[in-house]
């Protein structure tokens, strides 16, 4: 015990500070940081294996196939489309709402459903708004609702200006279907 004591008289504050940290960073080494390189070699690893894999080919069988068919034709072609758009716009006749110019997108993936983005600035009362948006997502099944913004210019005001992002969805093409 007399040796130990006149080490660390010997090492001084400084020294007895330093080795006191020293058996501090051994179990912190293997309790935190151990663990941390494990898991970041781990995710190195699966990134590696995620790079050296090929593109995304789904493996299907033909049941899996006639189940993707059938469901895509839930969905109405795309030469359908100007139908579609003229419910939508029968839709704001019903609900007396005013369009104003809108913008239309058509996105067409490399799998899977056609989009066709309509963004659609109106104005109105708050329940003809509400009115159109109702018809829309019950009369069109195959139509979403992706965004709605409503601005009041005075507390007074009846109308409201209102932007309405929609997005249609279509078949795939029958090139597309395929893969």
């Amino acid at each position: 015990m007399n040796r130990v004591h006149f080490l660390l008289r010997r090492l001084g504050p400084a020294g007895v500070l330093g080795l006191g940290i020293l058996f501090f960073c051994i179990p912190f080494y293997f309790s935190t940081l151990r663990p941390a390189e494990r898991e970041l070699a781990a995710r190195r690893e699966a990134a590696e294996r995620l790079r050296a894999r090929g593109p995304f080919r789904p493996v299907s069988t033909d049941h899996r196939t006639d189940e993707l068919r059938r469901f895509y034709a839930l969905f109405p072609p795309l030469e359908r489309l100007t139908d579609e758009l003229e419910a939508v716009y029968g839709f704001a006749r019903e609900a007396k709402v005013d369009l104003m110019q809108g913008e239309y997108r058509l996105e067409k993936r490399s799998a899977g459903l056609t989009a066709y983005r309509i963004t659609l600035p109106m104005r109105g009362s708050y329940g003809q708004i509400r009115s159109f948006v109702n018809a829309v997502l019950e009369k069109m099944p195959t139509g979403s609702l992706d965004g709605l913004r409503f601005e009041r210019k005075l507390i007074a005001d009846r109308q409201v200006e209102a932007q309405v992002r929609l997005t249609l969805h279509f078949q795939p093409a029958p090139d597309r279907e395929a893969r």
